[in-house]
């Protein structure tokens, strides 16, 4: 796939950081520290997001908890509750 131009704008006062970042990460090449940064971020915003699905499945356990009254059961209770439900 071919790279296609895009353009916008920078303050003239963050060229100088920008290119200090290009230095750093993409060689100099401002295209390059792009791309480097897209993946970063991509990464981050995955990150972001398990940690949202992490959060909401501790809050569904939570909530379960509090359903039981705090009891834990066993696999041979969560068996035989499964067996029972079956069976009605």
């Amino acid at each position: 796939m071919a790279a296609r131009p895009i353009s916008f704008a920078v303050e003239e006062a963050d060229l100088p950081l920008l290119d200090e970042l290009a230095a750093a990460f993409g060689s100099g090449n401002r295209s390059e520290f792009l791309r480097v940064a897209i993946a970063e971020f991509k990464e981050r915003l995955r990150l972001q997001r398990l940690h949202e699905v992490r959060e909401q499945m501790e809050s569904l356990h939570d909530e379960a908890l509090a359903e039981r009254g705090g009891r834990v059961f066993t696999s041979a209770e969560t068996l035989a509750l499964i067996e029972n439900l079956e069976g009605s």
